[in-house]
């Protein structure tokens, strides 16, 4: 068996969420158009029968502009020091930039492999994708280029035999089963905060948090409280919506996505909450640090 920690590092809407859920086949990062949905680093575990890698989904990285900014950023770098392989994950379909070579500069000094995947590719002719390669090729000396569409389920084949390649271990680090590091009660709150970056606009920052405050396992349903934490009263009015029509649709969209990852009925009750200072609002995420359901 080969074996290996593998990182997925790119700008903020690269795709390196999509790309994770398209390996694994199933929901563990969320997604949206909007920059820097990813916050944590979140580990996925692919298993087959001669390998078991363990990918790495980390933030966007990006020249920060705020307290925020620098700890995301901080994530990123982290996984580049901690893992095997490095996958670089380009959107072809924007220019090449300032923010693309702000990333390459990172890694330098980085003594491992690094693939590079050009993520988008639905659309483009296979001339047009031979022009995308020579336009990166120059810019780093990387192991593979590995042309792919996440989105579509193109070339992922491809690209988990050319990572085969590389890895660097031959021992098992998680059972077959584990598909993921994190905890239900945190892709609970994740899949709310994916609904409101889905349906709210520019005006709603990064800044909103979801916490999973309590979740009851009833007879035939899943009793579920989740707090929508921001930083000042205008988001809480936009969130809520007028007459509550906003935060309906998000407790609706939401509770379809729970129902699938916890098989049951879900009653949902989701409700806005104001916290101004960073330090108030660290203290009351560490109040909720559930190990287990509530029965």
């Amino acid at each position: 068996m080969r074996s290996g920690f593998v990182s997925f590092i790119g700008r903020p809407n690269a795709g390196k969420s999509t790309l994770l859920n398209q390996i694994l086949k199933t929901k563990v990062a969320i997604t949206s158009d909007k920059p820097g949905t990813t916050r944590n680093i979140i580990e996925g575990i692919y298993n087959d029968e001669d390998s078991q890698i363990v990918f790495v989904d980390t933030p966007g990285i990006h020249k920060p502009v705020n307290k925020l900014g620098q700890i995301l950023n901080k994530g990123a770098y982290y996984s580049i020091d901690d893992v095997d392989i490095i996958c670089l994950i380009m959107d072809v379909k924007t220019k090449l930039g300032k923010g693309d070579k702000f990333v390459i500069d990172k890694l330098k000094d980085i003594n491992k492999p690094v693939i590079l995947i050009l993520n988008k590719i639905d659309g483009l002719s296979k001339d047009e994708i031979f022009l995308k390669i020579n336009e990166y090729k120059d810019l780093y000396d990387f192991k593979e280029i590995v042309p792919i569409s996440a989105l579509k389920n193109k070339n992922i084949d491809e690209l988990i035999k050319v990572i085969k390649e590389y890895l660097p271990d031959n021992i098992k680090y998680f059972e077959n089963d584990t598909i993921t590091n994190r905890s239900v009660e945190f892709m609970i709150a994740e899949i709310v905060r994916e609904k409101i970056l889905w349906l709210t606009k520019e005006e709603v920052p990064h800044s909103v948090t979801c916490v999973l405050e309590k979740i009851i396992k009833d007879k035939d349903k899943h009793i579920i409280n989740v707090a929508i934490i921001v930083d000042r009263d205008a988001l809480k009015r936009i969130i809520i919506g007028k007459n509550g029509s906003m935060i309906k649709k998000i407790g609706m969209l939401a509770r379809e996505d729970l129902e699938k990852l916890l098989n049951t009925k879900i009653y949902l009750d989701l409700y806005v909450k104001t916290i101004e200072k960073w330090r108030d609002r660290e203290k009351y995420l560490s109040e909720f640090n559930f190990n287990d359901f509530t029965e």
